[in-house]
């Protein structure tokens, strides 16, 4: 029966994307929600990732089908213990396709509500905290999988940090917390990051530069903050810091460097001061 039910499930949202994400007459967005809700960790990524995904993206993104009620409900659900936090900590677990594929869809509420904020502060302030918890607990990095797809935490993660960071709730103090926690993910001691999550990082704090959330001061001591990991004593967890950390400064310098105005040239060398000190390659690095 339940196979019954996802297989129907599975051709109505191909139906509805082949007609351009209309519902048709009798049919309730509600009943289709409360699916997605259901599947949105499904381990095959034809459902979770081509069909799932994708609507949420057109219903909240493009269309706005959703009301401000439904997107608070609905944002609610999205970070509860059943979805952001199922089965957090664990690792090599399918549940982390339930997680990663919550966080997306409140990356696209938080948008939504840049645009036209109508989140309450309660909602707002635990939207913030839940978000912050769950990239410091997710302990599942990997970010490919021959089978299952993307899983994709440390990246999914950051869509949603990066638009966190431009509600016009957040403070520099959010800022900072963000920055702590992007750190963190850095030299998570686990795990060395191979699918581009460096890019995604970086896209948070390119925002904050280009919006001017914080003063660049701030973001230039956080950046020579995060190569001191090259002091640690010598293990492993130092090694992954250490190569996550420069991959990401490298990406930070190459987005940045067509931005930076001339005045701003001392910005780009403390990038490249960090990228010095954690290359071991350049000087004499034990």
């Amino acid at each position: 029966m339940t196979n019954d039910i996802r297989t129907k499930f599975m051709r109505d949202l191909e139906r509805i994307e082949a007609e351009n994400y209309q519902l048709r007459e009798g049919e309730q967005l509600q009943d289709f929600v409360t699916l997605m809700l259901e599947y949105i960790g499904d381990q095959q990524p034809e459902l979770r990732d081509n069909l799932i995904y994708p609507t949420f993206h057109h219903w909240i993104a493009i269309e706005n089908k959703f009301t401000d009620q439904e997107l608070r409900s609905l944002l609610a659900t999205l970070i509860d213990e059943q979805h952001l936090f199922y089965d957090i900590g664990s690792d090599g677990e399918p549940s982390v396709f339930t997680r990663t594929f919550s966080v997306l869809p409140v990356a696209l509420i938080l948008r939504r509500h840049c645009e036209h904020p109508f989140l309450e502060q309660a909602d707002f302030l635990h939207v913030k905290e839940s978000l912050l918890r769950y990239y410091k607990e997710e302990k599942d990095l990997r970010g490919y999988l021959t089978e299952g797809g993307w899983a994709h935490s440390a990246a999914h993660g950051a869509d949603a940090l990066d638009e966190l960071v431009q509600c016009p709730e957040s403070d520099e103090a959010l800022q900072l917390e963000v920055l702590a926690a992007i750190s963190g993910m850095l030299h998570n001691g686990k795990h060395v990051f191979h699918d581009e999550e460096d890019e995604r990082i970086a896209t948070i704090v390119s925002t904050m530069l280009a919006n001017t959330l914080l003063p660049q001061a701030e973001i230039a001591n956080w950046i020579s903050g995060l190569a001191r990991c090259t002091d640690w004593p010598r293990s492993r967890s130092k090694g992954i810091a250490v190569v996550n950390t420069k991959s990401f400064l490298r990406s930070l310098y190459f987005r940045q460097r067509e931005e930076l105005h001339e005045n701003e040239s001392g910005f780009a060398e403390v990038i490249l001061a960090a990228e010095r000190k954690v290359n071991r390659f350049v000087g004499d690095h034990s």
